[in-house]
């Protein structure tokens, strides 16, 4: 029986990735939680709050009552902001169909509880590690929207939820891979967000190529110090989860995370860059929770450290560029 997928969430993610299924030959239903975006895509073919420009497919339809979307669907993939998925989790247990794979596009890292994504879904449903997928890499949504060629990783615990899924968003122009570590796909996507962060700062103030290939490769660095203390595999790092994820995240002007680093580098504060975004820059809410899985490991990470104080402790961003070129010397490679 062919899957069909709801994908809740409708943002520039969750948007595209739910026409990536419908490319695939996945039949997909996007909710929103706004009638109005449901409308115009299902009228238009367009969501014009988050996709601007984008026409999408006509095979797409789009609901507002999450109960509608969730009606027989076999795959369901979460694709709303981090610290709102316990939440609504909650509110959507009732409807979620019992043997559904359980699917997340979202990169945080939960406040409180500082569990990743793929946690606060096994915890909130109670669904088995087999049922819970991750889907990350480099994932700049305008782009794939535009069908440009992209790979992905599809990570689950369990390697046929990681085939499912990959059978059901491959594309011509979509290539996933699959990956059975969980854990270094998830952080690798929530603290590349951090580090972008640091390198928009860098790029505001003007600082050149070398001052941002040293924020990736030691932004990298921290990644895999905190995603071994964690029991996460190495070789993660190197791949689309890692060093992929965190190359287009850094290097590319679509970067949610890169831009609000370059609206704070030219003199907005933290407040004034928030509102200037539509869409949500997890790097911002992710940078406490990760420092604190850090801290709680023993794992040191620099540039997380100072991010954090510049979102929220105040530091200035001039302070937060001599604070990190300041450190102390050590071998490249430490524990």
């Amino acid at each position: 029986m062919k899957k069909t997928a709801a994908v809740l969430g409708a943002g520039s993610w969750g948007t595209t990735f739910a026409q990536v299924l419908c490319d695939a030959g996945t039949p997909t239903v996007l909710y929103s939680r706004r009638p109005e975006v449901a409308k115009t895509i299902n009228a238009d073919h367009q969501n014009p709050d988050y996709m601007p420009g984008i026409e999408l497919t006509s095979a797409l339809t789009a609901v507002a009552d999450p109960a509608e979307a969730l009606d027989g669907a076999s795959l369901v993939v979460f694709a709303i902001p981090a610290q709102t998925l316990r939440d609504n989790l909650t509110a959507w247990a009732p409807l979620l169909p019992p043997d559904a794979l359980l699917v997340s596009l979202i990169k945080g890292i939960e406040h409180g509880t500082l569990l990743r994504m793929s946690e606060v879904i096994h915890e909130v449903l109670e669904a088995p590690a087999a049922r819970i997928v991750v889907v990350t890499g480099p994932n700049l949504a305008r782009e794939i929207a535009q069908r440009e060629i992209t790979a992905s990783v599809v990570a689950c615990a369990d390697l046929a939820g990681a085939e499912s899924m990959q059978k059901a968003c491959h594309t011509g122009y979509f290539r996933p891979y699959t990956n059975t570590d969980v854990v270094g796909c998830e952080l690798g996507g929530a603290v590349k967000n951090i580090i972008a962060l640091a390198v928009g700062i860098a790029v505001a103030l003007g600082l050149g190529d070398n001052t941002r290939a040293t924020l990736i490769t030691r932004g990298l660095a921290e990644i895999a110090r905190l995603g071994v203390a964690l029991g996460a595999q190495t070789q993660t790092f190197a791949g689309l989860a890692g060093m992929g994820d965190l190359v287009a995240t850094c290097i590319s002007r679509l970067s949610r995370n890169r831009s609000f680093g370059e609206s704070l580098g030219h003199g907005m504060s933290v407040e004034e860059a928030s509102e200037a975004m539509s869409q949500t820059a997890e790097g911002v809410a992710s940078c406490s929770p990760v420092l604190a899985l850090a801290k709680r490991h023993g794992v040191e990470m620099p540039i997380t450290e100072v991010m954090a104080a510049v979102m929220h402790d105040g530091l200035p961003v001039a302070e937060a560029a001599a604070l990190l070129a300041s450190r102390t010397a050590k071998p490249e490679w430490y524990v």
